[in-house]
C-alpha cells in the first residue's frame, strides 16, 4: 500500500501545478465559481474539489487519509482526461481552462 500512496502522491503533485495560495485566490473569483457543473444553487463539483485540494496540499502526505488519497486519484484522472480534450487556439479565457484551474491545474503554467 505505501507504494500505491507514493505513486498517487507523485502523480497528484505532477497534476496539481498551482500552490495552495494560487488556488485559494482563484477559487475566490467569480470566474472560478461560474466554471463547472452544478445543481441549482449548489457549489460546482470542481469548486468543491479545489477547496479539498487546498487542504490536501497543506497536509503532509503521511497525515492524509484513505479518502484524501482517493480524492487525489480522482484529481489526477480528471486533469489527465481534461488535458486530452484541449481546444484549439488560445485557451487563456476559456471555460476549459477555468474548469482545470478549479481542479488545481493551470494549463498556461
Amino acid at each position: 500500500m505505501p507504494d500505491d500512496r507514493d505513486r498517487t502522491a507523485k502523480e497528484f503533485h505532477e497534476a496539481v501545478n498551482m500552490t495552495p495560495v494560487e488556488l485559494e485566490r482563484w477559487l475566490a473569483t467569480g470566474e472560478s465559481e461560474s466554471a463547472g457543473q452544478r445543481s441549482g444553487d449548489e457549489e460546482s463539483i470542481g469548486h468543491r474539489s479545489g477547496r479539498r485540494i487546498v487542504s490536501i496540499l497543506r497536509e503532509s502526505d503521511r497525515d492524509l487519509s484513505d479518502d484524501d488519497y482517493a480524492h487525489m486519484r480522482k484529481v489526477v484522472g480528471y486533469v489527465r482526461r481534461h488535458l486530452a480534450q484541449r481546444p484549439d487556439g488560445d485557451v487563456t479565457d476559456t471555460r476549459w481552462r477555468r474548469s482545470l484551474m478549479n481542479w488545481g491545474h493551470d494549463p498556461l503554467k
